[in-house]
């Protein structure tokens, strides 16, 4: 069976942009989040990222984009609890082929932004949730992304945790990474420059928010220059259908450019 998630949508994301995605349960947010990460493809209409058509791209290519250009941060954390928590971080790392010393050094150096330095010997499994979804946030920058799709990275912390999640995205924004978030919460959405609201598979309103103001210091050195290019959504009926290639069970995935 099809089911028609989202209709008549022309989105476009620029570099550096903090972009909430709102709505009710069922509204297409999370199906957005998804075509933007290339975790589905659509089946009518183009989503752009990078310059690349995604949803033309091979299953190879289409792996690497994700594997490279996003990093995803999911409300289930998606951590491997029987590894260390270093281990969770350098995941992405050592399915890109980096040499053990250096995957080490930069787990580490993520895990020290996030405040969790002290926990990188220790099992995922043994972490409190506030702890799991920093450890998930570290291992989305591993690969040092230029975009941060995060699918309502508080919905499973308490309020403590989960303002703490919400300013490292801040931070991050601030130092070049482009956001995008989606949430139900409108107290969460007014921390983005941008609201875009969603009912029925349709982006209803556009909304301003908050405007940002750009820290001098990277966040992390970069890798390679910010993202360019905007991220353009535009479909006409795209129903859900899952992408058959194989994704990392950790959930890390990876961002449209690097910072």
């Amino acid at each position: 069976m099809r089911v028609t998630a989202l209709r008549n949508v022309t989105l476009d994301v620029g570099p550096c942009e903090y972009v909430a995605i709102v709505g009710p349960s069922g509204c297409g947010k999370s199906t957005m989040l998804s075509l933007m990460g290339g975790l589905d493809r659509p089946t009518s209409g183009h989503v752009y990222g990078a310059g690349l058509a995604l949803g033309e791209l091979p299953d190879r290519d289409l792996s690497d984009y994700r594997l490279q250009r996003v990093s995803t941060i999911f409300q289930t954390f998606n951590l491997i609890p029987s590894m260390t928590v270093e281990d969770n971080v350098a995941l992405p790392l050592t399915l890109a082929g980096v040499e053990l010393e250096d995957r080490r050094k930069r787990a580490r150096h993520l895990l020290s932004l996030v405040g969790l330095e002290n926990r990188a010997r220790t099992r995922a499994g043994r972490l409190s949730g506030g702890e799991q979804q920093k450890v998930a946030v570290a291992r989305a920058l591993a690969n040092r992304p230029g975009l941060i799709l995060a699918d309502e990275p508080t919905g499973s912390l308490d309020s403590t945790a989960g303002e703490g999640v919400l300013n490292l995205l801040d931070d991050l924004n601030r130092r070049g990474a482009t956001v995008v978030l989606v949430t139900h919460d409108p107290e969460v959405a007014r921390r983005a420059r941008r609201v875009v609201r969603m009912i029925d598979g349709q982006a209803i309103q556009l909304d301003a928010g908050r405007p940002t103001v750009r820290s001098q210091e990277p966040v992390d050195p970069p890798a390679r220059m910010h993202w360019r290019d905007t991220l353009k959504v535009g479909l006409g009926s795209a129903g859900r259908r899952p992408l058959r290639t194989a994704l990392t069970t950790t959930g890390v995935a990876i961002g449209i450019a690097a910072l």
